[in-house]
């Protein structure tokens, strides 16, 4: 299943992504993120691991995000594993204005077990409504201030 979602963020596109390349500021943007911690590598050099743990309603999900690509202001490529799931995550941003950026965000999910294809064959509007809702918590993020952890 693939699909792209893109917003535009009121901030020039080397300050956004500053913001963005930080994990100390996911739990500003990524609701539901209890932690992080570096697995293997430097942070923010390609091959990097950080395990991400979340807690969504009852829900509690770690996956392992590993760095692929990182050309910062341009891209940021990372992939996501957890129990079935594989994320490709490619990451664009393009100025627009001088006090303006775009972040394209191009999604690739391979899923390894039978129910979790079907529900990504069945409802892929619910990964891309969860996709846009991460960008949208940026953009108040990175425009306002305004925290997702309250």
């Amino acid at each position: 299943m693939k699909y792209t979602c893109e917003i535009a963020i009121d901030l020039p596109r080397d300050k956004m992504v500053a913001l963005l390349d930080n994990p100390e500021n996911m739990k500003h943007w990524q609701q539901g993120l209890k932690s992080y911690r570096v697995l293997s590598g430097v942070p923010g050099r390609e091959g990097a691991q950080m395990e991400l743990e979340y807690q969504m309603g009852k829900r509690h999900l770690v996956m392992v995000e590993t760095l692929i690509k990182h050309n910062p202001p341009h891209e940021l490529h990372t992939t996501y594993d957890t129990r079935g799931v594989h994320n490709i995550q490619k990451n664009y941003f393009e100025e627009v204005g001088e006090n303006s950026s775009r972040w394209i965000s191009e999604s690739e999910f391979q899923f390894s077990s039978l129910p979790l294809k079907l529900m990504g064959w069945f409802m892929p509007g619910a990964f891309k409504k969860q996709s846009m809702k991460y960008l949208e918590d940026f953009k108040r993020f990175a425009e306002t201030g305004e925290s997702v952890s309250g």
